[in-house]
């Protein structure tokens, strides 16, 4: 029942924060910051004490079937491996700095404002536990509307438009998801006689190539326009320009990686086949979006709308793994999941302290603030330092992962992807100069970090020293949930005579050992 608490918790504390706000001004802060801080407690206990679990055969930690509407096959499965384990401790840790960045910015409608903060988050985490699709949509949806809020009520002078641009985008593909979800739920009954939303039995659904192609693209629209990937990004640097800084930093951090985490979860392994058809196309868009993000980045003068293109580009690289389909790669998704989750969730914080005492978002009206306030632009740097790959640093180790990984997979395109590092190195830099190094075009007041933001900048730092230098346990204990996606391609070789897509040659050498090499002349050994 552990996993019904995480998300039972953070419903309770939102409604108790929107109600509190009757009796105490203060009180609905302090009510979020203890709901998310006792499922962080939570999220962390249960990584310290099943370490073991994480090696067995299984990759499953822990599983709970609760009978919901029976007749209609709908059950309440919540289950937990290493990757949704590694996204819960993200969630709660950005959640926990999106309470205390909301602390002083938020002073109007602060208890709806922390109601519609929990439900997003519990919407989140529902996301990353639930086995049942219709409760994966019911959750998806749950997701999108407190979002909303945030961005519509407590967002900046463009809001609505913003609000209701990702209001859009996100409901419409959620919509085609939904339809896809409905069409494999029928298929699976029709061949079965089960009618079920049931995960793990819809795994093992035989489906033609034409059924399974325009099923996954169903699935694929809401993943992708939430990743977001181009051309379907256009709803991120609205929202993120206009969201008060605790909504980037959900945005940024948590909502982007429900894209990143479906197309792990369910777009590999319910379509196998139909994905690696897909595959070079899809990688093809991962380095459009690589390029093309870091070019937009470099063109902004709007500080949080540059930080939002570059995570159109990050995004690129998550793409670019996940349809290479070897361990390397999806290992650098996770790292890069979490890695960017951190970094521009710290990027979008340090543009929170510039416009609260500033009252600007132009990187023009900057300039010569390391002199005056050092400890900012020390944790500035750090987070620019991330966002370029700097070794050392969390993304370095996520990056160079994804890049290996795919260059097994298609050479030319794993080398226009790293075009995307040089420029990387470019947009982060001139973050630094502009607002940091250059000399001021004014003389402005910039006072430096008091200890509550300091609270909030040093563990993120922290962990983003933490994940570059020492990033094996993320890896371990990401490993067996990678396995298992991995299995179904595995599967699919070895049981059909004929290669599942072009892209892939399979020659046999030995008894059930095979070598698959890519056009790009690249080796896997199996």
């Amino acid at each position: 029942m552990i996993l019904v608490w995480l998300i039972v918790i953070l419903m309770a504390g939102g409604l108790l924060a929107w109600l509190s706000k009757k009796w105490h001004p203060v009180l609905p802060r302090w009510i979020a910051l203890f709901a998310v801080s006792v499922d962080f407690t939570l999220a962390i206990y249960l990584w310290l004490s099943t370490p073991a679990a994480t090696i067995g055969a299984s990759p499953w930690l822990i599983q709970l079937t609760i009978p919901w509407i029976p007749q209609w096959g709908v059950n309440f499965i919540l289950a937990l491996d290493g990757l949704s384990l590694l996204m819960l401790l993200l969630t709660f840790f950005l959640g926990l700095l999106a309470v205390l960045i909301s602390w002083r910015e938020i002073n109007t409608k602060s208890g709806f404002f922390h109601f519609n903060l929990l439900w997003v988050l519990a919407g989140i985490t529902g996301v990353f536990l639930t086995m049942d699709l219709f409760l994966f949509y019911c959750f998806w949806e749950v997701m999108l509307i407190p979002m909303y809020f945030l961005i519509g009520v407590w967002g900046h002078a463009n809001r609505n438009y913003a609000a209701y641009k990702f209001f859009l985008f996100t409901q419409a593909s959620g919509l085609l998801m939904l339809l896809a979800i409905l069409g494999l739920y029928f298929i699976h009954g029709s061949q079965t006689g089960t009618y079920t939303f049931n995960y793990f039995e819809l795994l093992h659904t035989p489906l033609a190539p034409a059924a399974a192609r325009l099923l996954m693209f169903g699935f694929l629209a809401a993943f992708l326009v939430k990743l977001p990937v181009v051309p379907f990004h256009s709803w991120l640097p609205d929202a993120h320009s206009e969201a008060p800084t605790a909504g980037s930093i959900i945005l940024a951090g948590l909502l982007l990686k429900t894209g990143a985490y479906g197309l792990l979860r369910f777009v590999l392994p319910l379509f196998p086949t139909a994905a690696v058809a897909f595959a070079p196309w899809a990688m093809l868009l991962g380095v459009i979006g690589i390029i093309y993000g870091a070019i937009l980045a470099f063109s902004q003068t709007d500080l949080k709308r540059l930080v939002a293109y570059t995570s159109v580009s990050h995004m690129g690289f998550v793409i670019l793994g996940v349809f290479a389909f070897n361990e390397w790669a999806l290992q650098g998704v996770v790292m890069q999941m979490i890695a960017h989750g951190l970094s521009t969730g710290a990027l979008f914080i340090i543009a929170g302290f510039l416009y609260e005492r500033l009252h600007t978002r132009d990187i023009q009206q900057m300039g010569g603030f390391w002199s005056r306030a050092p400890k900012m632009g020390v944790i500035a740097l750090i987070s620019v330092m991330a966002s370029l790959g700097l070794p050392g640093l969390g993304n370095f180790i996520a990056e160079f992962l994804t890049l290996v990984g795919s260059w097994q997979a298609n050479n030319w395109l794993t080398v226009f992807a790293t075009i995307g590092l040089v420029l990387a190195t470019i947009y982060s830099l001139r973050i630094m100069q502009k607002v940091f190094f250059e000399p001021a075009l004014l003389e402005q007041a910039l006072p430096d970090l008091n200890p509550r933001e300091m609270l909030i900048a040093v563990p993120m730092v922290a962990m983003i020293l933490w994940l570059g230098l020492y990033p094996q346990p993320v890896l371990d204990t990401a490993r067996p949930a990678i396995d298992a996606q991995l299995q179904a391609y595995k599967t699919v070789e070895k049981t059909t005579a004929a290669p599942v897509a072009q892209a892939y040659i399979q020659v046999p050498v030995a008894d059930s050992t095979y070598i698959y090499k890519t056009r790009g002349g690249a080796h896997e050994p199996e």
